[in-house]
C-alpha cells in the first residue's frame, strides 16, 4: 500500500480506473456523478490515507495530529441483542475505518442485561477496565437505564442518537427528520395526499422524531395526520398487525405508504398482497432503510448516512480529546433521496 505522502490524485485515479478530474470532483463534493462512484472514490481515499489540503487544514485547526504518537483504544458499547443489529455493524465499519487511519483501535463491549448477584455497574466497569479506555461510543437502541449510566462516566463520549434534554455529551446522528420530509414531499409531488404512515413511534427518541416530522410535513401541505388512523405501534402479533395495516389502508383510502421503520418492509408487502393489492400499481411506497436492499434495489427511499455517522463520530471523538473544554456539539448528517421505482404518479 502506498505511503500516505506518496498518495496523489493520480494514485486514486489509477486505482479506480477514473479520470483525475472525476476523482477531484468526488472529493470536493461536486455534482455530476453517481453516488456509487462518489462512494468508491471516498472509500479509496480513506483506505489509502489520502487527504485534501482542506482536510489537512481542518485537522490542524482542530488540533488533531495527522500522525499521532499515542495509539488510542476506544470502546463501542452494546446492550441486549443490539450487537447483532445490522445498523450497529454499519456504524462500526465507519468507526473502524476512520480510527484506523490514525492507528487507533476500537473494541466492542457488551453490557449484560442484568448483573451478577451483588455486582453493580461500577464493579462491572472495573472488571472490564472500562475507565482505562480513551473514550466510549454509545450506539442507538441502547437500554435507557444503561445509556444514563454511560453518560455519567468521566470519559470522552460520543452518542450516536438524538441526545436527551440537557445531556452533557457530543452526539452524531443521521437526520431522520429531513429523511421523512423528503419522503412526504416526493409523494405529494407525485399527487399522493392520502399517505399511511407505518412505524413504531415509541421506545426510541428517533422513532418519535420520525412521526413528528411526518405530522409537520403533512400539515405544511394542508393535510391531517391523526395518529389513530396510522400504524404507530410495534409488531407484536403479526396477524393482528397485518389486519390493522389493511384496515387503515382501506379506511384512509390511502394511495401511498411511508414506512418509518426498516424491519416492517417485508410485512407491508405481505399485508398488501393478502389484500389483493400490489406495489407500486395500487400503493406507492417509500421506506426508511438502513442500506440498499439487494432484493429491492429500486425501492424509493431517503439515504440514511449511517456509515458516515460512524466516520463523523470518530472524527468528533478525536476533536473532543484535542478540545476537552469546548462546548458540546450535536451533529446531524443529512442524506439525499433515491427516487427508485416504487412511487408512481397518481392518476386523476
Amino acid at each position: 500500500m502506498p505511503r500516505r505522502k506518496s498518495v496523489t490524485l493520480q494514485t486514486l485515479a489509477s486505482e479506480l480506473g477514473l479520470s483525475i478530474h472525476t476523482v477531484s470532483r468526488a472529493l470536493r463534493g461536486m455534482p455530476g456523478m453517481s453516488e456509487e462512484t462518489r462512494h468508491e472514490v471516498l472509500s479509496a481515499a480513506r483506505r489509502l490515507g489520502y487527504r485534501t489540503k482542506d482536510q489537512e487544514h481542518s485537522l490542524a485547526v482542530e488540533h488533531i495530529p495527522l500522525f499521532p504518537n499515542r495509539k488510542r483504544r476506544f470502546k463501542l458499547m452494546f446492550t441486549g441483542n443490539s450487537v447483532y443489529s445490522r445498523l450497529n455493524q454499519i456504524l462500526l465499519e465507519g468507526l473502524q475505518d476512520k480510527l484506523a487511519e490514525y492507528g487507533h483501535t476500537i473494541d466492542m463491549l457488551m453490557i449484560p442485561s442484568s448483573f451478577d448477584k451483588g455486582e453493580s455497574f461500577d464493579s462491572w466497569a472495573d472488571q472490564n477496565s472500562l475507565m482505562y479506555s480513551d473514550g466510549i461510543f454509545i450506539p442507538p437502541m441502547t437500554d435507557p437505564i444503561k445509556e444514563e449510566l454511560l453518560l455519567k462516566l468521566p470519559l470522552p463520549r460520543i452518542l450516536f442518537n438524538f441526545p436527551p434534554p440537557a445531556a452533557e455529551v457530543d452526539s452524531v446522528i443521521w437526520d431522520v427528520g429531513t429523511a421523512v420530509r423528503l419522503s412526504v414531499r416526493h409523494l405529494i409531488a407525485n399527487g399522493h395526499r392520502s399517505i399511511l404512515y407505518i412505524g413504531n413511534i415509541h421506545n426510541q427518541r428517533g422513532f418519535r422524531l420520525r412521526w413528528q416530522s411526518f405530522v409537520d410535513s403533512m400539515r405544511e401541505a394542508g393535510l391531517d395526520a391523526n395518529p389513530e388512523l396510522h400504524i404507530t405501534k410495534a409488531i407484536s402479533e403479526k396477524e393482528a398487525w397485518i389486519a390493522s395495516v389493511q384496515d387503515s389502508l382501506v379506511s384512509l383510502r390511502a394511495t401511498a405508504i411511508l414506512n418509518g421503520v426498516h424491519n416492517n418492509l417485508a410485512w407491508i408487502y405481505h399485508a398488501c398482497s393478502t389484500l389483493g393489492k400490489r406495489i407500486p400499481e395500487d400503493y406507492s411506497l417509500i421506506s426508511l432503510q438502513h442500506e440498499r436492499d439487494e432484493f429491492l434495489p429500486q425501492l424509493s427511499r431517503p439515504s440514511l448516512a449511517i456509515r458516515e455517522t460512524g466516520v463523523r463520530g470518530a472524527e468528533r471523538m478525536l476533536w473532543r480529546l484535542a478540545n476537552p473544554n469546548l462546548p458540546y456539539e450535536h451533529i446531524m448528517l443529512q442524506g439525499t433521496f433515491f427516487e427508485g421505482d416504487t412511487v408512481k404518479p397518481l392518476k386523476a
